[in-house]
């Protein structure tokens, strides 16, 4: 009972390891993707949404019967606002190109340029560019579709393989602008006209996107709109290998709220869910975009495999009659940004939890609320995190001084234990019947230290994924030479002090009777220290700050005890 901590140790290391090898399952190297840059019409009917055949008159035909425009293959509409550079294509207005222009791939470091200056050297060159979250290449193909299918009857409806007209091929927000139009027109020439519009607002990564439908025919039109992600899996080439979080896609319904849909599962089986509203998105670490279809009506999500490993995920609405010489409105948000709660929880609901804490989310969102609030008052998420730190060692207090209290008794009785271990070696019950004896007069309790632990550890586990993927730590400013918390420490100082206050807290602990034992014990805070070399060096931080204000605690509480005696 006495070398339970030995085996809490352990069974940590032993998860690291197995959540080593679940990363290198899931994004290890991929086979090579054969896509082609930009998709051929009569590659693509399959990406389009497989509506019931008594619901849409033959889709697979839908493009030859649809009448396009003569335009060129590559021609898209550049749109700027203060947040985005965009790439509209005038092919059924997909955005195949977004940037994120307030999150560049790489920060440069002031300090480490400095010393390498001092020493005649030229600064490490840094990827400064914006992160492209929808993107054209074929690599990295991710894309939003979004169209209009019509019903048995109607004439045909412009969908994302359609050409549109525009007026112009740039737009941009201009100072003292709130808001952006950017329309795209169809019209099939019989008094059917199609006028696609996305509205962009300034400080905003939410994007209104309304198809009108304007009937000017003598006939009826019934038909649906949907909205669509297309994408090759995901891989951060320069993520931190150590840090493992999830990619793929998440469908969010009234009955099941958030569900992740992984590519395998695609792969498998195609999803057709019906629900009022809900949302479909595409995740990766630090940055998400979903489609979100009105909430007041029911929304058909569905998922599907294609060739050349692309998969879609996306809704569908329901039938909407317009009569003739009358014209209505489809409108649905895209969504395409950093993953920042607050923001987040404005679009639509529950999509703030595309922020993923697993299992834990309900001990993660109040210390990410916690966190936030600190940085309010504050204003550095460094020392938010010391905070953070601070709040959660006073709340566990009274646990972590019963805890301490334990295992300075057993350090005092280490002496005689060992003693008597010595004396019985070779009666291993009479040891332990001595050993539980001396517990009974000692009043110490061998479960006392790792109890409390315990307890505290799905806590500790929240905060550790809370520090991994609140998007507003990465590339945030601490102290020094410190200057991406989201990134490795460029000296490997917090690392180093961290295995030095994990060496000190590991003296104030008794150490296991069993030698051999004691010996992979001294080994841990080297281990741990070569570990977190290539942690996020806010995730380090955390860590120094926890051991540093453990071993204050312990020290008071020995000398209380020590005192006592």
């Amino acid at each position: 009972m006495d070398n339970i901590r030995f085996l809490l140790v352990v069974a940590l290391a032993m998860i690291s390891f197995m959540l080593w090898e679940a990363w290198q399952l899931d994004y290890g190297p991929k086979p090579e993707v054969a896509v082609l840059e930009k998709p051929t019409i009569n590659d693509s009917q399959q990406d389009l949404p497989g509506l019931d055949k008594s619901q849409t008159s033959g889709v697979a035909q839908s493009v030859e019967a649809v009448p396009k425009l003569e335009v060129p293959a590559d021609k898209v509409i550049t749109v700027k606002t203060d947040v985005f550079t965009v790439e509209i294509d005038v092919i059924g207005g997909t955005v195949r190109n977004l940037d994120l222009l307030k999150y560049p791939h790489e920060k440069e470091n002031t300090i480490i340029n400095k010393l390498f200056a001092l020493v005649g050297m030229d600064p490490q060159e840094k990827d400064l560019s914006p992160i492209r979250l929808f993107d054209s290449n074929a690599e990295k193909l991710f894309l939003a579709q979004s169209g209009l299918i019509a019903n048995n009857g109607s004439a045909k409806a412009p969908d994302h393989h359609t050409s549109f007209s525009t007026e112009k091929d740039n737009y941009e927000l201009d100072d003292g602008q709130d808001s952006l139009s950017v329309p795209l027109v169809w019209t099939n020439n019989e008094g059917l006209v199609v006028t696609k519009i996305f509205t962009f607002v300034r400080n905003s990564y939410n994007i209104t996107v309304e198809q009108k439908v304007s009937n000017d025919s003598a006939n009826t039109w019934t038909g649906r709109q949907y909205g669509q992600l297309l994408r090759v899996p995901f891989v951060d080439d320069k993520g931190n290998t150590f840090i493992r979080t999830y990619a793929g896609g998440v469908v969010y319904t009234e009955e099941e709220k958030y569900q992740k849909v992984e590519y395998d599962d695609m792969a498998e089986e195609n999803l057709d869910v019906t629900t009022l509203g809900g949302w479909s998105a595409m995740t990766q670490h630090y940055f998400a975009s979903a489609w979100i279809p009105p909430s007041d009506q029911e929304n058909q999500f569905y998922t599907k495999e294609l060739k050349d490993w692309r998969y879609v995920i996306g809704s569908y609405s329901p039938p909407m009659t317009i009569e003739p010489h009358t014209d209505k409105v489809f409108s649905s948000h895209l969504f395409a940004g950093p993953k920042i709660q607050p923001m987040m929880e404005k679009v639509a609901p529950g999509l703030e939890l595309t922020v993923d804490y697993g299992w834990l989310t309900i001990i993660g969102k109040p210390i990410y609320w916690l966190l936030n609030k600190i940085h309010d008052k504050i204003g550095n998420w460094g020392f938010s995190i010391l905070g953070v730190t601070l709040c959660i060692k006073l709340l566990f207090f009274k646990l972590s001084q019963a805890s301490f209290r334990s295992m300075a008794k057993m350090r005092k009785i280490q002496p005689r234990l060992k003693e008597m271990q010595e004396k019985y070696a070779d009666d291993r019950q009479r040891f332990n019947t001595e050993m539980m004896a001396m517990y009974k007069r000692e009043k110490v309790n061998p479960m006392g230290g790792c109890l409390p632990i315990m307890v505290q550890i799905p806590v500790f586990i929240s905060l550790y994924w809370v520090l991994i993927e609140t998007v507003e730590l990465r590339q945030a400013d601490f102290i020094l030479w410190i200057q991406d918390l989201s990134s490795q420490d460029p000296f490997f100082i917090l690392p180093v002090i961290m295995g030095i206050t994990m060496k000190i807290q590991q003296s104030l602990n008794p150490a296991p009777i069993d030698p051999l034992q004691a010996k992979v014990m001294k080994m841990f805070p080297i281990i741990f220290t070569v570990f977190f070399l290539f942690f996020p060096a806010g995730l380090v931080f955390y860590w120094v700050c926890n051991n540093t204000l453990s071993i204050l605690q312990q020290w008071y509480i020995t000398k209380q005890i020590d005192a006592e005696n």
